[in-house]
């Protein structure tokens, strides 16, 4: 609103020629801008003024400049909303009008995320000092007194104009280095995923050729996890990690690995009652055997050594633990309870249910119900209690899991 100063009229811009009137008058050029020059056809500039004329000139003014896309209102109830919704790149706000002062609308855009940043020119036929030193703590970037002046005028706005292309350019590049940092971590997650797959089927493949065994173990792992509430970030990490539990077997012998002898009746007896198959594997195996079998684990660990993943360090961990067991009778260190870590504990279970429910070449496939009972049977001993408790819970998911990845005829 323009008071206590000569009024502008429409006989202002008789003697003033707008026409021949351009920013190259004023000496701003393409090229003698320090600042990247910006196509004023395309920035959208709004105008709030409760004076229709004052609105009136200032387009004269920008339009002359090639500012084509210029909005305005003279109903400050209903600027912040038009604002919300056009999303400007400038706005011209008028600091004194009636029901709603430019103060008030320059507060509630600073509160607000989507217009916080908008550029300001304040419009003021005053120049009190704690006007404007309000209107800067508010947010205000810049002041333009009225009546406007020309000269005064074109390099406000267009700073500001610039100023606001450059802080579009810098989100643009922000959400496109976002985008390529979340495609490339996508890559090296997947990357590493494979690495897995294949080292965990290059150990797998040596007593049994499909490699179904260390997905099953992955995903009977996963479920116990989620069943324990752990949350999905580990859930996902032991999954993936459980299937390099058995990684060490690249270390040990064909002729240990894949021995077949038969068992005898005492042997079968012993194999139905126990709950880890790896040990049954081991009783046909003489002491020299026996030693060199456990040393798996500790090869697998040194596999997995010294690599900064926390994938691959809960591998290790998964690789060096999955044996022990919950009394303490476990190997290779003869943890027990909770010093066996639990994504050692959770594999263990996962492990020992596979070996059971599967055909090995030194057993057939225990029926279901058997396998959990036997389960069962280790709870407190062999395997950590709640552990057992959370696989036994998801039963149906255990059989889907089981069924999905079977082993082919």
């Amino acid at each position: 609103m323009l008071a206590e100063l000569e009024p502008v009229t429409e006989s202002s811009f008789s003697d003033f020629d707008l026409k021949g009137f351009s920013s190259a008058k004023l000496g701003f050029t393409k090229t003698d801008w320090s600042i990247p020059y910006q196509d004023p056809s395309l920035q959208k500039i709004f105008i709030i003024d409760d004076e229709e004329l004052n609105i009136r000139v200032a387009k004269k003014y920008l339009r002359t400049w090639g500012f084509e896309s210029v909005d305005s209102t003279t109903d400050p109830a209903n600027a912040v909303y038009r604002i919300q919704q056009d999303q400007p790149d400038l706005i011209l706000l008028d600091i004194m009008m009636p029901e709603v002062s430019g103060l008030e609308i320059l507060r509630e855009l600073r509160s607000d995320e989507s217009t916080r940043h908008l550029p300001v020119i304040i419009l003021t036929a005053h120049a009190e000092e704690e006007i404007k030193h309000e209107a800067l703590e508010l947010g205000a970037n810049d002041f333009l007194s009225k009546p406007i002046d020309p000269m005064d005028m074109l390099p406000r706005v267009r700073n500001l104009l610039a100023l606001r292309a450059q802080q579009n350019f810098l989100l643009r590049s922000s959400e496109m280095l976002e985008a390529e940092v979340r495609r490339r971590t996508a890559a090296l997650v997947k990357a590493e995923q494979n690495i897995i797959n294949c080292l965990a089927r290059a150990a797998e493949y040596r007593d049994n050729d499909t490699g179904r065994h260390v997905i099953r173990v992955g995903g009977y792992a996963a479920l116990i996890a989620e069943a324990m509430e752990f949350d999905d970030t580990f859930v996902k990490l032991i999954q993936d990690a459980a299937k390099l539990h058995d990684v060490g077997k690249i270390g040990i012998p064909d002729s240990i690995l894949l021995k077949t002898g038969k068992l005898d009746p005492d042997e079968c007896s012993l194999m139905r009652k126990h709950c880890s198959m790896g040990i049954h594997v081991l009783q046909q195996c003489d002491e020299t055997d026996f030693e060199a079998f456990r040393r798996h684990v500790q090869m697998g660990a040194n596999i997995l050594d010294e690599i900064d993943s926390p994938l691959l360090a809960l591998a290790s961990r998964i690789a060096l633990t999955h044996h022990e067991k919950w009394d303490g009778s476990g190997y290779p260190f003869g943890l027990a309870g909770e010093q066996i870590p639990m994504e050692g504990r959770i594999t263990a279970v996962a492990d020992v249910f596979d070996a059971l429910s599967t055909r090995r070449p030194y057993k057939p496939a225990f029926p279901l119900e058997k396998c959990f009972a036997i389960l069962l049977e280790g709870r407190g001993t062999h395997f950590d209690p709640q552990v057992v408790d959370a696989f036994l819970a998801r039963k149906d998911t255990v059989v889907a899991i089981q069924m999905r990845y079977s082993e082919p005829e």
